[in-house]
């Protein structure tokens, strides 16, 4: 009874530590930069410098996939705008740099509102940030933007960290309280939904992975990335379709669930390692497999298509056709895990096993079979987030993963710690707030926001939306 009463509070207490954890490693690696989702933000030191700018629609809207080039004195690069519309260069040589933007990636119906300004040239300081600003909209009638083509370039740089620090998800120069309009509720809501339906595919693994095994597992992220990387491989370096490229990504990514409980986790379990210890491996593959992927494709933003996507408008909501696409793969893909779970056999021994693996174990299941499939199920959901969640950002990079990863645990632990169908409403949730906290703060903060709901369902409901209660004593 004593040893029952142990468990029962270690895992009342699951929640609060796993949300404990959450909260530091958002203090240390989203406070000190911005946290931006599939983009590597640049910290300029005394060996950097940056290069940055916003780019948004004449609608205000965030422009996102647009490619920019920088070349100078440190040498050439490239830039993609993330979902924000921000994009980051950073230099290692002080300088003039130029910077062009490549019109043909603009969003649909979009054009420079000064031609001329295009490419732009600023000077750069190392351990100091310069901006280089890109308006959209209709050409003026002098070819100007308010005089910007001719400013200097120092003057170019305070404008660019001005729009960058002013930025709330409305256009330069808007006001807070004017940047709110039923419309724009209408196009983050839709938004928000898309992201949050996106990262259920990656939430759903982990949660399932957490459900079987106990294991919280940090280098989850990592999947996603490897889905959008051998989805950019597949489409730009070989030149296979799209959907091959994808389906073989998802291959590629269950293979590797496979490969680690095969190769790792099954072997740690049979030595009775703690899941504590597993834990702090996970922290370390991750890192190790975040460099390899820096190594082998570089820091820059990598596209899986180069084409611009066709853009559909229903009122005040624009979407992609690659988004509607996405969207229709998700809950696809989400229905059918449904009905694995509660349907099939399988599904149904996968469920008793995460519920109680000794009694599932007494019953006549084979649980270590359980767990790899869970596993390889896992490693594949998140490899097809990654490809669909790579074609919504526009652009993939080595740490898209990473920057994920505490939304992905984020939802499973507001959904309730195991439960797969709570981290498909968590995702939602995370989703909706991600988006749609643009309307009242900065978007800089919008993770923080993610993670503050997330805090504050740990204190007021610690077991999630859809955990059970747990008697302790």
């Amino acid at each position: 009874m004593r040893r029952a009463a142990t468990r029962d509070r270690s895992t009342a207490r699951a929640p609060i530590a796993l949300g404990v954890l959450l909260l530091t490693l958002f203090l240390s690696l989203a406070l000190p930069g911005t946290a931006r989702a599939a983009t590597a933000a640049c910290v300029a030191d005394a060996a950097t410098g940056c290069i940055n700018g916003t780019i948004r629609t004449a609608a205000g809207d965030p422009a996102v996939g647009v490619v920019l080039a920088v070349d100078g004195p440190g040498g050439a690069s490239q830039a993609t705008t993330d979902a924000t519309g921000r994009w980051t260069a950073p230099v290692t040589e002080a300088g003039e740099y130029t910077v062009t933007l490549d019109a043909a990636t603009l969003p649909a119906g979009e054009q420079l509102r000064d031609p001329a300004s295009n490419p732009r040239t600023v000077t750069v300081a190392l351990g100091a940030s310069a901006g280089a600003l890109f308006p959209l909209g209709e050409p003026t009638a002098g070819g100007g933007s308010g005089g910007e083509a001719s400013a200097s370039p120092e003057e170019d740089a305070s404008d660019g960290e001005v729009a960058d620090d002013a930025e709330v998800g409305a256009p330069v120069g808007a006001s807070e309280s004017g940047s709110f309009s039923w419309g724009r509720l209408a196009q983050q809501a839709t938004s928000g939904l898309v992201f949050g339906l996106l990262l259920a595919l990656a939430s759903v693994g982990l949660s399932l992975i957490y459900g079987t095994t106990g294991l919280s597992n940090f280098a989850h992220g990592e999947q996603v990335t490897l889905g959008a990387i051998i989805a950019y491989i597949g489409a730009q370096t070989f030149g296979l379709p799209l959907v091959v490229a994808g389906l073989l990504a998802v291959m590629v990514g269950a293979a590797s669930g496979w490969v680690q409980d095969a190769g790792l986790w099954h072997p740690l379990r049979k030595r009775r390692v703690g899941t504590t210890q597993q834990m702090i491996v996970t922290i370390g593959l991750s890192m190790a497999l975040q460099y390899t992927y820096q190594f082998f494709f570089g820091g820059g933003a990598l596209r899986i298509v180069t084409t611009t996507p066709t853009m559909i408008t229903a009122g005040p909501v624009r979407i992609s056709t690659t988004s509607l696409w996405s969207l229709l793969i998700a809950l696809l893909v989400l229905g059918a895990v449904a009905y694995f779970l509660l349907r099939t056999r399988v599904g149904r021994a996968t469920r008793a096993v995460s519920d109680n693996p000794a009694l599932a174990a007494a019953s006549g299941i084979t649980v270590d079979r359980i767990v790899r499939l869970v596993w390889v199920i896992g490693a594949a959901l998140a490899a097809l987030g990654g490809v669909l969640m790579g074609l919504y950002l526009n652009a993939t990079s080595w740490n898209m993963g990473g920057a994920l990863l505490l939304l992905m645990f984020a939802a499973v632990t507001l959904g309730g710690l195991g439960q797969a169908f709570g981290a498909l409403a968590g995702s939602i949730v995370i989703g909706l707030v991600v988006e749609m906290s643009n309307l009242v703060i900065p978007s800089d903060m919008r993770y923080a926001g993610a993670l503050l709901i997330l805090i504050l369902v740990l204190l007021l409901r610690p077991q999630g939306i859809l955990g059970r209660a747990e008697r302790i004593g």
